[in-house]
Order: C-alpha cells, then structure tokens, then sequence
C-alpha cells in the first residue's frame, strides 16, 4: 500500500523529483567511471607483444622489499613484508642463462636487450626501442626484405616505421641511443610473423656487438624468453626454471603476467590509476552525498504542506518515513541503473583521454566489470535513502496539530543540524591546520580536496545561518535595485532554508574548482622560482628528442668562453620504500652553475666524490640527515647505494629532495641521457649552436625560456589532474542548476500572489535576478574563503609561504561561469513559471 502511494506521488509530482533523480543519476554515473577505472588498475590485463612468441619469460625483481618483525609479546612475532616498485628497469646477469638452458623440456633460450633507440631523422609516434637481431625469435619477426644487419652499422626496422616513411634496405637512418646519434644504414624489414605489426612500439634491431655496445650494461640482459621443447608442459617447465633460479633475484611470467615484463610503464601505470580512481572515487561520493542530500532536502521542503497535511490526518512518523523511503528507492533504482549504464561509456572516454595524454599507455586494456556498476547501484540507493531519511527526519517527528501551522512558518534549523555542522566546521578547521603541515604532494592533495567537502558540507548545514548574516550585509547593497531588491531581501529572509540549499551547490562548486586550478600553480611557481633563484648558468641546453648525449656537452665545453657544463639527469630512487625525486649532476664545475642555497655542509665536498649525495631541508628532516650522515637508497633500476650526505639545501622544490653525481645516477637509469645542461661562461649562443651541429634536436635556449618550456610541460601533467577533478566539477555545475531550478519551479503561487497584487512581469523577473546574484555573492564569499585558506594551509606545507598563486583572470572567469550559470538557471524556469495566468496558478496551489 505505502509502495503504491509512494509511486503514486511520484508520478503527480514529477517535476519535484525530477531534481533528485538527475542527481542520482549524475552521481551513479560518476561512481561507476571512477570504479571502473579502479578496478582497470587492479585487474586490468596487459598484452605482450615483442615476448609473444616465449611462452616462459624470466626477468629481474622489479620492486624493493622490505620485511619488518614486530614482537608482540609471550614469545610471539609478526612478519610482515612490504615491496614497492622501483622507477627503473631492474637488469638479469647474463650468466643466469646458463642455469636454465641445460633444463628438462627447454628448447631455446633467448636473451633480450631492450635499450633506447629513436630516429632522429624520421620522427616516430610510438615509444621506440632498438633490441639484438638475436633476440627477433621473441616475437618472431621475420624478414620482408634485405637481409640481418652483420656490420656495427647495419641495422634492421619493422615494417610499420619502413611503410610511414617509406623506407628501404640501403637507406640511411640516424638513431639517438644512450650515446651520441649515428647514421645506420637499413639491411632489412621486418615484421611479427602472422600479424600486421607492434602496435604499441616501434623496434630497431642491431648486430649483437652493436646492441651490447648501445645497451651499456656490460654482463646483464634485460629478460630471457624460454621457448619450451615440443610436448613440454608449460606449468612443469615453470616449476623447473623456477628450482633452478631459487636464490636469485629472478621472477619467472607466464601468459597475461608476460605483459608487465615487457611494459614497465603499463605495470606502473595500475598503481597509478588506482591511486587516482580511488581519489576521484572517494571525492565523487564525497560530492555526491552532499548533493544529494541537499536536493533532497530541497525536494521535502518543497513537499512541506503536503507532508503536513498527511501528519494532520493521523499519518503515523513511521508512515512517513516509510514513505520518503520508498520514493527515494523508487526514484534511486531508476536513476542508480541508467546512471550505472551512463557510467560505462564515460569510463570508456575516461580511459581513452588519459592514454592521449600520457598518464597511462594504450597497452593497459580497460577492465569491463560489473562490480563498479552493481556498487553504483547500490550506494545511489542506500545514498538515496538516506538522504531521504535525515531530510524528512523533522516534518516526521512533529505533532498532528502542529504541521499545518509548521508548513506555513519556516523555523530554524534543528538542534542536531546545528551540532553537527559546527563539528564539521571544526573539522575542517583541523583540516586545515594538518595541510599546513604536509610537506609532500602525495599527503597534501587528498587531503586538500577533502577540507573543502567538509568545510563545504558544514555550510550546508550551518546555511540558515549563514544566509541570514549575509542577508543583513546584503540589504544595504540591494537598496538601490528598488522594488526587486526589497522583495529579494525579503524572500532571502523569509526562506532561509530554500536559500540555503541553494548557496551550497554554488559554494561547493566555486571552492573546489577555485582549489583544483590553483593547487598546481601554487606548487609549481614556488617549484620554478627556487629553480630561477638556483640557476646560475648563462646558457641551458634543451633537446626536442629523448635528452642531451654526453658527447654534446662535452662539445660545447670545448668552446672558447665557457667555464662550466652541467648535466642533469631526473629519476626517482626508493630510500626503504619511501620515493624521493632525485637527480643527477656532474660535479666539475658544479658551483658555477647551480646554487640550491646550501644551509649545512658544503657543495665542494659533494663535488670531490663519487659516493657522496646532498640532500634538501625536507628529506635530511624526514631521514633524520645532516652532513656526514650515511644516506642507503636503492638506485632506478633497484641496485643498492651507499652515500655520505655532504650538504643540506633548501630549495628542494625546484631540484628534487635528493642530488647525486651524475655517473652514478645515470648508469643505473634507462634514458641516462641529460634532461637539461646548465652552461656557465661567456660563449656566445652562436658559438655553442655552431658546436651542436652535429647533435639534430639539441638547442640552446636562456634559462627564462628553459622556465616557460618547464611551465609548459608542468601544465600538461596537470592537464591529468584537471581532467579528472574536471568531472567532478561538471556534476557539482549540474547540481547547481538542478537545485537552481527546483528552487524557481515550484514558486507558481509566489509569482502568482506577486502578479495579482499589481507586480509586472518584468519586475518577478528582476526580482528573480537580484535573488541569484545575491545568492552568487554569498556562495562566492563563502567558496573563495574556503579556496583560500586550503590553498594558504597547501601553500604553507609544501613552499612555506602563506602565498598561493591565485590568477585574477582565471578566478574571475570562475566567478564569471558560477554567474552565467545561476542567472540561466533562475530565468528560464522562472519565465516558464510566469507563462500560467495569475488566477489559474494561485487556485492551483490552494
């Protein structure tokens, strides 16, 4: 009967759920892309495809471990055991393969070098990798044309990057590698046997000499492929090779755990996108509860009489509340299972503008579960009805002969309302203050965006209040408006709670997309001025291509009037488990070019060493080091080190928290070739461009065009970023004109009564707009200051000055859209409203 009665009502009052239910939908959507991309990250297969031919393929521990025994008293312990992975690719010794080519069931062993390898000449869209001709069977790449590459400069290229160049045998081709670039001339082409090509990178190919020379791992190799012996079982082979390599660092893969070996990035991009699906996730819902809470509210409150009157008949508390809970779970199973269905395609598009931008490669397949959409479902629903609950909490609980006059006079909010959103206030406030203490990216960004949906949250709660406040700054302002002002001020104050709901979309939406465009900025201009104030080099050698050979820097030193070349290389290395931002740089010469403004210890001794490190402010606090301390950090590819710390430095943002020699750093890396090199002296532009002729994609720039090309790469990671915080945005804007709209739709009676006491057209609508950007100058008050004290708390922690980047256009644009879209908002159903004659819409509210 309650179900029916529940149906019922929804059917006759569609536009007074139809707010609720596109918010359900919205949220479910959402929930559903970001589930998705989280379970991608975790289940997400990887297909191999230089490895597809070697059914077992060995390779090197790619992660550091860690394992700790805790005591927990009467003789017992806990073991517990941690590993990360390491940024680099970690190498195999070559004599492992003598362990495993005398095994039962093994047919052929095959060793793999995969190494940089980018034609300079013949840009290519794809990662390229340049391999030994030895290892072709892997695949197994077969020749179209010409014949293996024999000499040091021969060298073989797939069909893909023969056909987009039009390329054949006997053609020059030059490729930067891990030293200076070289012309090689084309012996053959080659494609996978049975297919159409690499779809995922582009291989070179190169005489077993040449590939060890290029590959600068004298002893190691990058993985081995065990091709088993006709009527082998793989599984027993396995268990075998695995006897046989116990004691060492080798892992062994088969089928889909192939993929991983071959692409590192792909491995590294799951850890990646669950971290970012689970913060957008955790973020959306965050939203969402908030939204859908105050749509509801908004939606009961609109109902109020009607409730009544059901009080006034002897409709029992439970009654009710059975009844808004049937309607919500009505309204969230419709909206929870279209939303879920909407939330496929989304993680789909998701999915495919994060491989265009980089942040993830195409080789990690997206994961079509159901799990996110049924999770969907299920949290629109228990968020549905919940919301429905607490919003109908009040109208439930008072006395029969009180709700008629209760429907007609708005009271304050309630005691336990009020409560709760000073706790939350609070929290908020503690949010704050922790932000103001986190010195690394990775604890301050979840936090941040979580103390503005809190501080947001205790708004909404604390809104009356709020409203009521501004509404007595705001009467002032309003004056001369005339008619339409005063009535605004009025309705402001009649309906606080109506406003309310509708100030906390706007707050919301203004705070967070105010904190999510101002986050990245803050960072990254303190990062880039510790850099400018750091840099003391006249020139800076930038590259187009994979970075800058040794051989040209040591080309420009040889050039009259320069003192100083520095190269740099960047990676990250694990000290424990923890990750550190480091980079490389050749000691010669060192002070000349660059000043991290030493606080302790000094650069000349970091310069007279190869096993010493300096390290920034942050890092030498966290690790407990000062100079002479002895920093253990296992290298990119996971080799451990052992280094004495002989400086402590400040501007840790723009030179990474840990700095090593150069040599050190770039062996152990897999493009050891210099991001940037800082030149200190008085040669000319002209005289070290001349000496770069031989090195195509090597420039020389100033240090302030080197700044505008790292702002430049920083705002395109952080296009990542926006996008995914972008989503969020777009829900929180639909909910600001859903809530916009109900707030003006269900206001018939009101323009109506206006109407018959003499009040135009135009002056209800002016009224309209004076109501909006009333409600727009208090959502910007209150979003601004939550923007801002996050921003400063965010701005403290990790620069230590109480100075965000806040761009003046960018913010006014915000405050422009929020604008543009509460003035839509608010007119057109407010001109729909005034369509029905003044008699008609005041007897129909009777």
């Amino acid at each position: 009967m309650m179900l029916r009665y529940a149906l019922q009502t929804i059917r006759d009052r569609k536009g007074g759920f139809l707010g609720a239910f596109l918010a359900l939908l919205c949220a479910a959507a959402l929930i559903t892309a970001c589930g998705t991309l989280l379970e991608t990250g975790l289940r997400g297969s990887i297909a191999t495809e230089r490895y597809a031919a070697a059914p077992l393929v060995v390779s090197a521990d790619q992660n550091v471990h860690r394992t700790t025994v805790k005591h927990k008293g009467k003789g017992k312990t806990k073991v517990k055991h941690k590993a990360k992975p390491v940024a680099e690719r970690a190498w195999l010794t070559a004599t492992v393969a003598d362990r495993i080519s005398g095994l039962e069931g093994v047919g052929k062993v095959v060793p793999e070098l995969t190494f940089l390898a980018r034609p300079v000449d013949r840009p290519v869209s794809r990662p390229s990798y340049g391999h030994s001709w030895a290892s072709a069977p892997l695949t197994p790449f077969r020749l179209v044309a010409g014949r293996a590459p024999l000499a040091d400069d021969d060298m073989v290229i797939d069909r893909a990057l023969a056909e987009e160049h039009g390329l054949k045998p006997g053609e020059r081709l030059v490729v930067q590698s891990t030293g200076a670039p070289r012309p090689y001339r084309i012996s053959g082409v080659a494609a996978p046997a049975g297919r159409s090509g690499l779809r995922q990178q582009t291989a070179l190919f190169f005489s077993s000499a040449e590939a060890e020379r290029l590959a600068a791992r004298p002893g190691r190799i990058t993985a081995l492929g065990v091709i088993p012996a006709p009527g082998t079982d793989l599984a027993q082979l396995k268990q075998r090779v695995e006897q046989a390599l116990e004691g060492t660092t080798a892992q062994v893969a088969t089928g889909e755990a192939r993929g991983p070996v071959e692409f590192l990035d792909a491995a590294g991009a799951r850890i990646k996108l669950v971290s970012m699906g689970g913060a957008m996730g955790g973020t959306s819902l965050l939203v969402a509860i908030l939204v859908v809470v105050g749509t509801f509210a908004l939606s009961i409150q609109q109902r109020h009489r009607e409730l009544a009157l059901l009080r006034a008949i002897a409709a029992t508390p439970p009654q009710v509340r059975r009844l808004l809970g049937r309607e919500a779970l009505a309204v969230g199973a419709a909206a929870g299972v279209l939303g879920a269905l909407a939330g496929l395609p989304l993680a789909d598009w998701l999915h495919g503008r994060f491989i265009d931008m980089g942040a993830i490669p195409v080789t990690l397949e997206r994961t079509a579960g159901i799990f996110p959409a049924c999770a969907a479902l299920v949290v629109t629903l228990v968020g549905a009805w919940a919301a429905a609950r607490i919003s109908g909490r009040r109208i439930a609980r008072i006395r029969p002969a009180e709700a008629m006059a209760e429907s007609t006079v708005e009271r304050g909010p309630a005691r336990g309302r009020t409560v709760a959103g000073l706790v939350l206030l609070a929290g908020g406030a503690a949010l704050v203050g922790v932000l103001s203490v986190l010195r690394t990216e990775a604890a301050a960004t979840p936090v941040t965006f979580l103390a503005v949906v809190i501080s947001t949250t205790a708004v909404s709660l604390l809104g009356p209040y709020l409203v009521r406040f501004a509404s007595v700054l705001l009467a002032g302002l309003l004056r001369p408006t005339g008619a339409g002002g005063s009535l605004a001020t009025a309705n402001i104050r009649g309906n606080l709670a109506r406003m309310a709901s509708v100030v906390t979309p706007l707050t919301l939406l203004i705070g967070m997309t105010c904190t999510v465009l101002f986050v990245q900025p803050t960072l990254g201009e303190a990062a880039r001025a510790q850099a400018r104030d750091g840099v003391r080099a006249t020139w800076v050698l930038a590259a187009q291509g994979p970075g800058v050979p040794s051989a040209a820097t040591a080309a420009v030193r040889g050039t009259p009037g320069v003192t100083a070349a520095t190269e740099v290389v960047r990676t990250t290395v694990r000290v424990g488990l923890d990750k550190y931002q480091a980079q490389g740089v050749t000691q010669a010469g060192l002070t000349r070019t660059w000043d991290p403004d030493v606080t302790s210890g000094s650069l000349i001794d970091f310069s007279g060493g190869r096993d010493t490190a300096a390290v920034s402010e942050l890092a030498a606090d966290r690790l407990g080091l000062r100079p002479g301390s002895v920093l253990r950090l296992h290298l990119g590819d996971g080799t451990p080190a052992t280094l004495t710390v002989t400086a402590v430095y400040r501007r840790g943002l723009g030179f990474g928290d840990l700095t090593l020699p150069h040599d050190l750093l770039a062996r152990h890396m897999d493009n050891p070739l210099a991001a940037t090199v800082l030149v200190a002296g008085h040669g000319g532009q002209d005289e070290l461009t001349a000496a770069l002729k031989r090195f195509p994609g090597v420039s020389v720039v100033s240090p302030e065009t080197a700044d505008r090309l790292q702002a430049d790469r920083q705002q395109e990671n952080a296009a990542v970023n926006y996008l995914a915080m972008g989503l969020i945005l777009a829900f929180t804007a639909i909910a600001v004109v859903n809530t916009l709209a109900m707030s003006v739709s269900e206001r018939f009676r009101e323009f109506a009564m206006l109407r018959l006491a003499g009040a135009t057209r135009r002056q209800v609508l002016r009224m309209l707009r004076v109501e909006a950007l009333s409600v727009l100058l208090i959502a910007a008050a209150l979003g601004s200051g939550i923007a801002l004290a996050v921003l400063t708390a965010f701005s403290i922690g990790m620069t230590g000055s109480a100075a965000p980047t806040v761009l003046p256009l960018l913010y006014a644009t915000v405050v422009g859209a929020a604008a543009l879209l509460a003035l839509a908002a608010t007119a057109l159903p407010g001109r729909l409203a005034l369509r029905i004659r003044p008699v008609e819409a005041a007897m129909s509210r009777q």
